[in-house]
């Protein structure tokens, strides 16, 4: 993969379409290539050695092992300014893929599910287009590859190892199948939620199923739990503000007729903003009180809170929203937050940050992340490149 080549930008929206074109077939064999060999959280060795190697090709320097497997590159521009850091998430998922695509991932039970093939690609298209553009860059670009976002550690690893020094803000991006090839959105303010997680294990004393009276049951309680749980979000948080909690592991028990000494739960809770974060937390270590006096029981939880939410920066967005009208000819729609979650918002709490979705949605499918099936649409690679390349010279001007 190269750039293109001269450095003139009279017209940098058709200079950057007609680089983005060009680098489109080698893009979309690079994709191909890292959707074959997908790589779990911090195993990206072969992506982050491909990374390396591109940016090598490129002619910029860059360093490895950053955050354990992540990659920064840093293009120079032609006077000073501010340093602006662009980040793309490298790891694959825990799915045996079951797309029967020819390029379909060939590591049993892993894939490229939520198109982090896709973001690598479309960041290294965006390198070489801004190495070619540099001399008309008023400060840096910071090329951040990053491992192990879907377990929300990899940002924080990497920004442990030094790849935010120096950053004054930050652009992250993710493809979007729920909107199709050729547009782009925003949300403002917090756009994707802070994830917590909990692990709860309910101890109560065994015993023989005909005698109940001579055990504690820690089975009845944790179904009492799941059941009072709910209410922290239908009666204790504040109808207008969103959060979600889910018990999604549950388990106890060997046989039909023993009452077990033990049930361990596994549960995620989702807010997007710290008081109601604060508020989940406390109800949840209030209905285990009430769980010990009326069942019983002893619990042990573990809550580890993971990410924050991830707040657009207002000033930053507006620059990348007119950027990339400017160059694709299309004003980004304004969404709604997700309640998904994002380490990219450990930038975000660090820098003034934005954060744009891409469209990805192939026509006639309705595709979605996380999915066996998942296949987006590889236009938005160049798309990608053109919106992220356009942010950048912009905002660097």
């Amino acid at each position: 993969m190269t750039g293109s080549n001269g450095t003139g930008i009279n017209d940098p929206g058709r200079r950057i379409a007609e680089a983005a074109a060009a680098l489109a077939p080698a893009l979309s064999a690079l994709r191909r290539d890292l959707h074959a060999h997908p790589e779990l959280a911090f195993e990206e060795v072969r992506t982050a050695g491909i990374v390396a190697r591109e940016l090598g090709r490129l002619g910029i320097p860059h360093r490895t092992g950053v955050g354990r497997t992540g990659v920064v590159g840093v293009i120079e521009g032609g006077r000073a300014g501010p340093t602006l850091a662009i980040r793309a998430d490298m790891d694959a998922l825990p799915i045996g893929e079951e797309t029967g695509l020819d390029f379909a991932s060939t590591a049993d039970g892993t894939m490229h599910a939520c198109g982090h093939d896709i973001h690598t690609a479309t960041l290294l298209g965006a390198a070489a287009v801004l190495r070619d553009l540099a001399p008309a860059i008023a400060g840096r670009v910071v090329l951040v590859f990053q491992p192990a976002e879907e377990v929300l550690q990899g940002a924080a690893a990497m920004i442990a190892d030094g790849a935010l020094d120096g950053v004054d803000m930050a652009i992250g991006f993710h493809n979007h199948p729920d909107m199709p090839v050729g547009e782009t959105g925003f949300v403002r303010g917090a756009c994707l939620a802070a994830s917590d997680r909990f692990d709860l294990v309910l101890r109560g004393r065994s015993g023989h199923a005909a005698h109940p009276d001579a055990a504690v049951d820690p089975i009845v309680a944790a179904a009492a739990f799941v059941s009072q749980v709910q209410t922290v979000v239908s009666r204790e948080v504040e109808p207008l503000r969103p959060a979600v909690v889910t018990v999604g592991m549950i388990a106890g028990g060997t046989t039909y007729n023993i009452i077990p000494e033990r049930v361990h739960l596994k549960g995620t809770v989702r807010t997007l903003d710290a008081a109601t974060r604060d508020l989940a937390e406390a109800s949840v270590r209030r209905l285990l009180a009430g769980l010990e006096a009326g069942f019983r029981v002893s619990c042990e939880l573990d809550w580890r809170r993971l990410v924050p939410p991830l707040v657009n920066d207002d000033a930053l967005l507006d620059g990348v929203l007119a950027a990339v009208t400017a160059q694709l000819g299309r004003a980004p729609a304004q969404g709604v937050p997700s309640m998904g979650s994002e380490d990219f918002a450990e930038f975000a709490r660090r820098v003034p940050a934005a954060h744009l979705r891409i469209g990805s949605g192939a026509p006639g499918r309705a595709d979605r992340l996380h999915n066996a099936g998942y296949r987006p649409d590889e236009g938005c690679i160049a798309l990608g490149v053109q919106a992220l390349s356009r942010a950048a010279l912009e905002i660097l001007s």
